[in-house]
């Protein structure tokens, strides 16, 4: 220091003729180095000794991934077996089919969390179900001791009410904080539906109810054919209005998908025209009111045309026709003799 108390010296050394290098650094106080030397020292481990130089030292480029190969920073191996055990887990969800199970367990924890907060379904109001029990429409529409109604989908628990083919109708209320309620339309039995053999239960509009029949369904008008349970309500109405020939009445075919044919009890085919089908109806009741036609030894009577009746006799009823005829001429010629 000199006289006045200042360095004699500057902080930097500046170039000199002899070759110093400029701008050297003075000496940081040790309590600097003490404090980040450390931090710099593991910076310097992780990087290029010249990352100006990165793009054209490939030595250092080799030498530093070296580093990262010997030395991998900390965390990093735990991160790697948390990472490991994850794929595993996924890995073996997948491969087991065990995702359905996997969803239902995080239902089951959602739902559990929102009952203990108040939110369990605690009653459950019915209205309109006849054919199906309580059990099954709330089986249906997914109400279980586990699920809460914070989380019951009412869309999605409707959806699965229409589904099935006695529900017409249905509507899901949630009333918070935990009530339900449930009110649907059912569909009735209408008409027993025969096609390739098989019987099934349909509604008016030709919904297959069941794929079977029960006892109870037994009095129910048959439709048979390809697209008959869509046109039955429309033809069955038509004879319902005349009992003298809906008594009588076995089954109702569809022809080609275009017109009926009757079949009766007694096994005669009734042909009905493409149009006008009532009209028909109205002919066959007058005929067979006035000349019990329906109760003759005929197979088929076809009222196709309107302005006639062509009937077909029995086998038997032909026999005895023709044998009558034959016996008439041989008469009349007798007599002419």
């Amino acid at each position: 220091m000199d006289g006045g108390g200042r360095l004699d010296q500057p902080l930097m050394r500046s170039r000199n003729t002899a070759g110093d290098e400029a701008g050297t650094p003075y000496d940081a106080p040790a309590y600097t180095r003490a404090g980040n030397g450390r931090g710099r020292a593991r910076l310097a481990a992780w990087l290029p000794s010249s990352p100006l130089r990165l793009s054209d030292d490939r030595a250092g480029v080799a030498r530093w991934a070296a580093r990262m190969l010997r030395q991998p920073p900390p965390g990093v191996g735990v991160a790697a077996f948390v990472l490991l055990i994850l794929a595993t887990l996924a890995y073996g969800t997948v491969e087991g089919q065990h995702i359905p199970a996997v969803i239902t367990w995080a239902k089951d924890v959602r739902d559990a969390t929102a009952n203990s907060l108040g939110f369990r379904i605690a009653a459950v109001a019915l209205s309109g179900e006849k054919e199906i029990s309580r059990e099954e429409i709330l089986t249906t529409a997914g109400v279980t001791g586990r699920a809460s109604l914070l989380f019951l989908d009412a869309d999605a628990a409707r959806a699965r009410l229409l589904a099935n083919p006695w529900i017409a109708d249905a509507a899901v209320l949630k009333l918070y904080p935990d009530r339900l309620r449930i009110s649907i339309t059912e569909r009735h039995a209408f008409a027993l539906w025969q096609k390739n053999g098989r019987v099934s239960v349909i509604a008016a509009d030709g919904t297959v109810l069941e794929p079977f029949v029960e006892r109870r369904y037994l009095t129910l008008p048959l439709v048979v054919g390809q697209g008959a349970e869509l046109h039955a309500k429309d033809f069955v109405s038509i004879i319902d209005r005349y009992p003298g020939i809906r008594s009588k009445v076995r089954a109702s075919i569809l022809v080609a998908q275009r017109r009926w044919n009757l079949r009766l009890l007694n096994g005669m085919d009734i042909e009905l025209p493409e149009r006008d089908v009532e009209a028909a109806i109205v002919r066959l009741a007058a005929l067979d009111r006035d000349k019990k036609l329906l109760s003759r030894d005929i197979t088929t009577v076809d009222l196709r045309l309107s302005d006639r009746v062509t009937v077909r006799l029995a086998p038997a009823a032909a026999q005895a026709r023709s044998d009558a005829l034959k016996e008439s001429k041989k008469k009349k010629k007798e007599g002419s003799a």
